[in-house]
């Protein structure tokens, strides 16, 4: 975006006019939030803005996008409405100009210890829609000068069409997802209602008897998996989900995620070995995260891995991040399919028969692995076996 004068008020009024327009095309939040944050850096030539939406039920901001500061490291970050800046904002539903935040007592210095970004000066205005507090637009550190009366009234204009697009964008996000989960539970039911009426029948055998009630047994842990997925996934897009890291040793994570699949492996006869190199690995991530990460993988492993079969989990460490990798000498995966893995609901068309699942799974770890500044990439070989590499960085 171009850099707007402060004194090019006409000016930077008629980019808000198309800024609004843009804003109302816009129905991807995490796309949508990054635009009215760039926006209002330059509409009030700060040095970054920040956007916080604020959790009703738990009477807690927490941000969500930023400008010039490192999103993903401040994705975590919960901001208490009682003793902060933006809290007071909330709370009284007006904006604030505050020249010098230093001498403020609601001033929250965490954030700027984390982003090492030190906050002079800020502006900031509620994000309101028909009376309810969707959040707050923050912009620190006018770049010229002091932030003025017309900056705020900018950015309070900019907040009211930010507030409505954010509201449409969620409003899209829920309706979309429940139409694809309404379309996904069709099968798992089609088949329940199939076989509860085959076994109404009185002339059906008891040795078919069972094989149906093996089937539905399935076809409910399928719909219990995928409504645990749904759940996950809804929390991820509406930007709810919550990051709480800590440093921990990976390999107790690792350890502790082989025994809770340990089962699956010995209904196979797999073996399922660890490999950690005899050295422990401190790293900074929200443990019940990427246990949910290590235990999809290990899961994914065992189904496409034939009985009998070997499943390895490692870690190893660079200079400047920790490599997990979960490898298996299962049938692998067609090269043609591998671009598609972690789309929604995407699943590899020859393995559709041979094992249930949500297709939502791997989608759901890289948001994850995303959201720790990491990356997480599938490396197959058809008819060898598939790897699957985990890199994080020691501090996320």
């Amino acid at each position: 975006m171009t850099d707007l004068k402060p004194s090019t008020i006409p000016e930077r009024y008629q980019r808000l006019l198309e800024l609004s327009r843009d804003l109302s095309s816009t129905l991807d939040l995490d796309s949508l939030l990054n635009r009215i944050a760039q926006a209002a850096a330059d509409l009030c030539s700060a040095e970054a803005t920040s956007i916080l939406l604020y959790d009703q039920i738990k009477d807690q901001l927490y941000f969500r996008a930023a400008s010039n500061l490192d999103a993903p490291s401040m994705s975590e970050l919960i901001v208490p409405v009682n003793g902060s800046i933006a809290g007071w904002i909330v709370t009284n539903q007006q904006p604030l100009i505050i020249d010098d935040v230093h001498k403020d007592p609601r001033h929250f210095g965490k954030i700027g210890r984390i982003t090492q970004v030190e906050t002079r000066s800020l502006l900031g205005v509620p994000l309101m829609r028909k009376d309810k507090v969707v959040g707050v637009l923050e912009a620190i550190n006018k770049i010229s000068g002091e932030f003025s009366a017309e900056d705020q009234d900018l950015l309070m204009a900019l907040g009211a069409q930010a507030a409505i697009a954010i509201e449409n964008a969620r409003l899209f996000q829920q309706s979309d997802l429940i139409s694809e989960f309404v379309h996904e539970i069709r099968t798992p039911l089609a088949s329940l209602t199939a076989a509860a009426y085959i076994l109404l029948r009185p002339e059906v055998s008891e040795e078919r008897r069972t094989k149906i009630l093996d089937t539905m047994q399935q076809e409910i842990s399928r719909l219990s998996e995928m409504a645990s997925a749904f759940l996950d996934l809804a929390r991820l897009e509406s930007g709810r989900t919550r990051f709480q890291f800590a440093t921990v040793n990976i390999g107790e994570v690792l350890e502790e995620c082989a025994i809770m699949t340990r089962s699956k492996f010995e209904e196979k006869q797999q073996e399922l070995r660890l490999d950690m190199n005899g050295k422990p690995i401190q790293i900074s991530v929200d443990r019940d995260k990427m246990k949910q990460v290590i235990i999809n993988l290990l899961s994914n492993a065992t189904k496409y891995t034939p009985a009998g079969g070997k499943v390895t989990i490692s870690a190893n460490t660079t200079s400047d991040e920790v490599i997990i990798c979960v490898s298996d000498n299962g049938r692998g995966i067609p090269p043609e399919y591998l671009p598609h893995l972690f789309e929604k609901f995407y699943r590899v068309p020859t393995t559709e028969h041979e094992a249930q699942g949500s297709g939502l799974g791997l989608f759901i770890c890289k948001r994850i692995i995303d959201a720790h500044g990491g990356r997480l990439n599938v490396d197959s070989t058809y008819g060898l076996g598939t790897t699957v590499t985990v890199r994080l960085p020691f501090i996320a």
